[in-house]
């Protein structure tokens, strides 16, 4: 009996690494005649921080480059794909309140960014959405505050970087 459970473990151990090799992640990846691309992004949030559109440019090139196969080039002319974006959204707002004060404890930065990215060879839209990034800080932190739109924008680019090597929309 014992000697019969062993074989059973062994032979479904077997089964599972020969199957291992059977599946395959079809969710897409980056075209393959996509070889540059130019991260461009406009802020239109009317929050009045500049840092915005350069911290997300800055995060979202690190990403693409490091984990992409594209590279980036300097010139939208001779870029084979485009990622435009436009920081749509920003707000600071009370997330958790005080149940004797009715004072906010924590306030929530949401930032949204719309983007559109487009294969410029083939002439195609790859994907256009809006991505969404938020995070939660102690009130009266400014360093907290920073660190918490600083969190939103990374989730913003990780976001990014999943669309833009995925197909899963």
């Amino acid at each position: 009996m014992r000697h019969t459970g062993l074989k059973a473990v062994l032979l479904l151990s077997f089964i599972a690494t020969l199957l291992q090799g059977c599946y395959s992640f079809s969710g897409g990846s980056v075209p393959s005649h996509l070889k540059t691309t130019v991260p461009v992004f406009q802020d239109r949030s009317r929050a009045g921080v500049a840092q915005f559109r350069a911290e997300l440019t800055r995060r979202l090139t690190e990403k693409i480059e490091s984990q992409s196969p594209l590279r980036m080039t300097p010139s939208r002319a001779t870029a084979d794909c485009l990622l435009e974006g436009t920081i749509v959204s920003f707000s600071d707002e009370p997330s958790q309140l005080s149940s004797t004060t009715e004072r906010a404890l924590t306030n929530r930065i949401t930032i949204s960014v719309a983007a559109l990215m487009q294969d410029r060879v083939k002439k195609t839209v790859l994907f256009e959405r809006t991505f969404t990034g938020f995070a939660d800080y102690p009130v009266g932190s400014f360093p907290a505050q920073q660190d918490a739109i600083s969190r939103s924008l990374e989730m913003i680019a990780t976001d990014m970087l999943d669309s833009i090597v995925s197909d899963w929309r």
